[in-house]
């Protein structure tokens, strides 16, 4: 064998014995541990805003407007009644006595608006909802809120009522657009 080929061989098999001594001979520092929230309930709140945000207007885009007054059975609301608690009774007011502000004045919506008013109204209380939260912290969850009714409830449970509602009202949607044929926003396949 020739000296050079001879060295590289030796090279290449001493290598990597070489780089495991250095690696178990300097180790790698654990990763610093993410600080840790001062109001993991209002942060936790604001994430679920977002994504109720997000499926909610994405299930009253996909509905057709033809099928706005579907509804499963009498007894049921329809998609626009749905569209339309959401906006007048829903957000505006669970998300202004939740966070602990005024609510928007706006002129309430009924089943008879079109599609792209009541989508349109839809995002603008959510838009509400977040502005009304960023700034929520989790130091007043234990105050009482007149939320429904005479009986007073802690801000901590207006949280879970809300999160609550919208998981409602998207499980409704999601049934509908079922019904329909149609694939609900969070059932749909992501390209990757």
């Amino acid at each position: 064998m020739q000296p050079r080929a001879c060295l590289l061989t030796i090279v290449v098999a001493l290598l990597p014995q070489a780089l495991a001594a250095q690696t178990a001979a300097a180790p790698t520092p654990p990763p610093a541990a993410p600080v840790a929230s001062t109001s993991p309930v209002s942060d936790a709140l604001r994430n679920m805003q977002q994504r109720f945000a997000r499926n909610l207007i994405a299930a009253a885009e996909a509905m057709p407007a033809d099928k706005y007054n579907y509804r499963p059975t009498p007894a049921q609301m329809s998609f626009a009644q749905i569209q339309v608690h959401l906006a007048n009774e829903g957000n505006d007011v669970l998300c202004s006595k939740t966070a602990g502000v005024a609510a928007p004045q706006r002129t309430p919506v009924d089943s008879t608006a079109t599609k792209e008013q009541l989508v349109a109204r839809l995002k603008e209380t959510f838009q509400f909802c977040e502005s009304a939260f960023a700034k929520m912290d989790d130091s007043k969850l234990g105050d009482q809120i007149q939320l429904f009714g005479p009986n007073p409830f802690s801000r901590a449970a207006a949280v879970l009522i809300t999160v609550g509602d919208w998981a409602d009202h998207y499980s409704q949607e999601a049934n509908y657009l079922r019904l329909n044929g149609l694939v609900p926003p969070t059932a749909q396949r992501r390209s990757m």
